[in-house]
């Protein structure tokens, strides 16, 4: 398990592109995090507020997930695009050995990330906040879903990239399925005719997912019945959805030639 780990670590640092999207990941967000403490720095720091700014947007901070996830793309998807894989196989024959250890170096690139883009945008705060803010709910578990929510979306590009064995299908389903399949959904269930689509919202993977950075409180007493469910549940169906995911790739993996 060493060697495969000290692989993974040398192949993800020494890609240009890991470099590229880390970078562009960082500077967006903490660009948009400007945005939003410059305009409200005549507000109170209230938690909602210190929640959007460190995590770039909130629900609508998809940045640093998405660049990390192409991250997790790259890992198995660059080793079927460059014809790599048959080498990296003959000097780490134990497939399951192998793709733990892409699991383990992405979610801990992710991890890493994750604290520098906080560090980065709480500093950005403090030049329009008043004070420091106090970390009380919902930032308390704000923070820990922002962790949570790149690391799954970091496994699941490794994943799809795995499943496909190649980097062009993944992409497709990590821009489109979010931004046109789940959004249309979402738009035709406001359609009378089609509202029996409304309970579905709940069940889809990447609007759950964003719920791990909902800064509004969940009353599972108010609301419509076909409200999400509450922050961790949510991101509990994100989490079977690429469990399911990861599974079928992992398999595929060990029964398919290389």
């Amino acid at each position: 398990m060493t060697d495969a780990l000290r692989f993974e670590w040398v192949r993800i640092r020494t890609l240009r592109s890991t470099y590229w999207l880390i970078g562009l990941g960082l500077l967006i967000t903490a660009g948009v995090a400007f945005i939003i403490a410059f305009a409200t720095r005549n507000d109170d720091p209230s938690p909602g507020n210190v929640a959007s700014v460190l995590t770039g947007g909130a629900e609508f901070a998809t940045f640093i997930p998405i660049f990390m996830a192409i991250i997790g793309v790259f890992a198995t998807g660059h080793e079927y695009r460059h014809g790599t894989i048959q080498p990296t196989l003959t000097a780490i024959p134990q497939r399951s050995r192998l793709l733990m250890a892409k699991i383990l170096m992405v979610s801990f690139t992710a991890i890493v990330v994750v604290a520098v883009s906080l560090l980065i945008n709480f500093v950005i705060g403090m030049i329009f906040w008043s004070e420091v803010p106090s970390f009380e709910a919902p930032l308390n578990e704000v923070i820990p879903g922002y962790f949570v929510l790149v690391v799954l979306y970091t496994i699941l590009g490794l994943a799809l990239a795995q499943l496909f064995r190649g980097v062009p299908s993944a992409l497709v389903v990590l821009l489109i399925v979010p931004l046109l399949v789940e959004g249309l959904i979402g738009g035709l269930s406001m359609v009378p005719a089609l509202d029996w689509l409304q309970p579905v919202l709940k069940f889809l993977p990447f609007s759950a997912g964003a719920r791990l950075l909902a800064t509004q409180p969940y009353d599972p007493q108010g609301g419509p019945e076909f409200d999400y469910f509450d922050r961790w549940a949510s991101g509990g169906v994100f989490a079977v959805f690429i469990a399911i995911i990861l599974a079928a790739a992992w398999v595929l993996f060990k029964k398919r030639d290389a």
